[in-house]
């Protein structure tokens, strides 16, 4: 495009936003509320996934020995796990650490009654490995992998909350993309209303565009133009906002409900934002092409 093309191209689609200020106003205003709940609903959602992701990787199941298993053959268990796809980690726990554990949990408020104990380890063929995974609905696959290891003598694990979780990740991502879609149409069919507003008022210069043979990209992109900047601006004015609630939101969380802090913990507002600036700008900016994009096509047969 020559830069004559694209200075006619920017000046007539500002002035479609002018002529048709209200129906403007209101798009980039109705924009601006789609992008603002996307935002909203993708940082619960993305701090959501954060919050279940700690607590699939504090989920372990418990690896077990046969009786009289070498130390060599444990250490191969071992390597043999941690090269197991969907495993983040595994920890050995020799007997005496299972017996030390057992009686912090268990003998915390009485110690004296583990004193029986003292020459005696009830755990002395309890030592195992701690295996933690990455993506808990992989459970079962590492489970019987893990069964199937010669060595191994039992494997403890967690239907219930692996279920759950799994679950959880599976109930957060059919509603992320149903409200997302809906957010989407509502925003193209507003852009598309006002393109067509832009449309109707140009009707005949367009007509006369045509017939002294104009082509339809020169006709078409004062339209595309407008419908990008309604969706630029839709895009910037709730990403700023968002930006500057976020961390006052978490503080405020924080400090309301203080049990919190020593439970769960919240991504950074970069964090976040390394992903939500692009997709919100990405947004804006498709919603605003396709919207004008489509509803300009329709009208260039005249």
């Amino acid at each position: 495009m020559k830069l004559r093309t694209f200075g006619y191209t920017m000046k007539q689609g500002v002035k479609n936003i002018g002529r048709n200020k209200m129906f403007s106003i209101a798009s980039i205003a109705t924009m601006t509320a789609c992008i603002f709940l996307f935002g909203l609903f993708f940082a619960i959602v993305i701090n959501f996934n954060y919050i279940v992701k700690k607590a699939e990787e504090g989920v372990a199941i418990t690896v077990f020995f046969n009786e009289g298993t070498s130390q060599a053959q444990k250490d191969k268990i071992g390597e043999q796990l941690n090269a197991t796809d969907g495993v983040l980690k595994v920890n050995y726990i020799s007997a005496e650490e299972a017996w030390s554990n057992f009686q912090k949990d268990y003998f915390a408020d009485n110690p004296e009654l583990s004193d029986g104990f003292m020459e005696d380890n009830p755990l002395a063929n309890s030592d195992s490995y701690e295996v933690y995974m990455s993506d808990v609905s992989r459970q079962a696959d590492v489970v019987a992998f893990a069964e199937s290891l010669d060595g191994v003598r039992k494997v403890n694990k967690s239907d219930v909350v692996a279920k759950t979780l799994t679950s959880i990740n599976r109930l957060v991502g059919y509603v992320s993309i149903g409200i997302i879609t809906i957010l989407l149409v509502v925003s193209i069919f507003l852009i598309s209303n006002t393109v067509t507003m832009g449309i109707t008022i140009r009707r005949e210069e367009i007509a006369i565009m045509k017939y002294i043979g104009a082509k339809d990209g020169l006709v078409r992109a004062p339209f595309i133009f407008e419908g990008l900047m309604i969706g630029i601006l839709g895009a910037i004015l709730p990403l700023a906002l968002l930006y500057f609630l976020y961390d006052k939101a978490i503080t405020y969380v924080l400090d309301k409900f203080s049990l919190l802090r020593n439970i769960v913990s919240f991504l950074s507002v970069r964090e976040v934002y390394n992903i939500l600036l692009p997709v919100g700008l990405a947004l804006g900016v498709g919603i605003g092409f396709l919207g004008s994009f489509f509803t300009i096509r329709k009208h260039l047969k005249v």
